[in-house]
């Protein structure tokens, strides 16, 4: 069983408790995955609208201002 400290006293999690636990620290783990796909695709999509725009003939310091 898992410990933990609830109100300062040290027991072991029940059945019930333990359950919620792992679905609690797979939904946060599933979250962060979704988060950072995220984050990856918008990087990805900016990087490729800088490119379009600097083929366009936009200066660095055009595109930064945007």
């Amino acid at each position: 069983m898992t410990r933990i400290n609830f109100n300062g006293v040290d027991r072991d999690m029940t059945a019930d408790e333990e359950t919620a636990h792992a679905i609690i620290i797979a939904d946060n783990t599933a979250r962060r995955a979704a988060d950072d796909k995220a984050q990856a695709a918008q990087a990805a999509a900016k990087k490729s609208a800088e490119k379009k725009l600097a083929a366009l003939g936009l200066t660095a310091d055009e595109i930064a201002a945007l």
